[in-house]
């Protein structure tokens, strides 16, 4: 027996869509502002709970939209208060997201995609290659489901768009959901706590440049020169270090704020002295923060992190040469909280009931 088709989710409406609609059934325009807060700001996990829209509306925004279309499936925190969502979409497919605590900071890491196109063989994301973009409103769900772990005295404070999949192949669904986010009657969040991350789309970072909005971008650049990149990310072979680099420097200079590149340090791969020193020298004269990130392991690849010592010699060397540099401190290492690792586990095993892992 073929089931019912699935409500749309009520978060793939703009605020001005909603408004539409409620004037369409004869409610003031205002209802979508008072409906939008108890969705993005007090938490509320159906239309009933609503107190201050009539029941009878209530009941008919119940019949024409979900709250929520995706299911947490799995459920995981690490010993340092890290939580890791999978999430299990209308359709059957996941995707995974996280909320990292620090002592002031609540952030949530979301994904844009179901898998990922651009190939970085040391990734867990792309292994299965790319199913299909998520929708607003399945990007919006993601941080829906975090923002109900967190306790009646925490808030999101930042949001990193660098879950699973290319957050800039996916621009006409991400770009709505970010509006949602800085959006008074959304999360009310400042474009300066929005980080999003790139594999390095020159045209894509252009287009993003051109919003003149805030949003702090991140390359992950991961190799100092093409011959190295072209291995690591296969994309680059179409696209090139020099193209991606102008593309950033345009941002920075459109919008202000320094770029990020990301650099995934793989023992034996792209971490020695040589390949530190090329790295400051191919960013010299830039304001550019470069963020070493060891790599987390994954059993169905060969690739692992070096050790510290490698790691801090990298380090020490960047910041020698004039480069601002930092190692990412690695969270919820213990629940597999890197990117597609949770995913690709739940396609490669047979199905299992939601877990909850403390």
């Amino acid at each position: 027996m073929n089931q019912p088709a699935p409500l749309p989710a009520i978060t793939e409406l703009s605020r001005q869509d909603l408004a539409a609609w409620c004037e369409s059934h004869d409610q003031a325009a205002f209802r979508a502002d008072q409906i939008r807060r108890w969705i993005f700001g007090k938490r509320v996990g159906s239309f009933a709970e609503m107190h201050d829209v009539s029941l009878p509306f209530r009941n008919l925004m119940a019949e024409h939209f979900s709250l929520f279309q995706s299911e947490v499936v799995q459920h995981h925190v690490a010993s340092d208060r890290t939580e890791k969502l999978l999430l299990k979409l209308s359709d059957g497919e996941h995707v995974e997201c996280v909320l990292m605590r620090e002592t002031s900071r609540r952030t949530v890491c979301i994904s844009t995609q179901v898998g990922c196109a651009m190939g970085c063989v040391f990734c867990a994301s792309g292994l299965l290659g790319l199913k299909r973009n998520l929708s607003t409103g399945e990007i919006l769900e993601q941080i829906l489901h975090l923002d109900r772990l967190l306790g009646p005295n925490e808030n999101i404070t930042n949001v990193v768009v660098m879950g699973i999949g290319e957050p800039l192949a996916n621009l006409p669904a991400l770009l709505p959901a970010l509006e949602t986010l800085n959006h008074k009657g959304g999360f009310g969040l400042g474009a300066r706590r929005i980080t999003i991350s790139t594999v390095g789309l020159p045209e894509k970072i252009r287009e993003l440049s051109k919003l003149k909005k805030q949003y702090n971008l991140a390359v992950s650049l991961h190799a100092p020169n093409d011959a190295s990149r072209n291995e690591l990310v296969p994309v680059n072979q179409n696209i090139g270090i020099e193209e991606i680099l102008k593309a950033a420097d345009e941002y920075f200079e459109t919008t202000t704020r320094r770029v990020t590149y990301e650099y995934v340090l793989l023992a034996g791969q792209n971490d020695s002295p040589a390949q530190a020193k090329e790295l400051a020298n191919l960013l010299k004269g830039r304001n550019a923060h470069v963020n070493l990130i060891p790599m987390n392991p994954v059993a169905e690849l060969e690739y692992h992190e070096p050790q510290m010592p490698r790691t801090q010699g990298f380090l020490d060397q960047l910041v020698s040469l004039g480069t601002n540099a930092t190692i990412r401190k690695r969270k919820g290492e213990d629940i597999e909280a890197a990117c597609g690792q949770l995913r690709l586990e739940q396609i490669n095993l047979p199905a299992v009931p939601p877990v909850s892992s403390n």
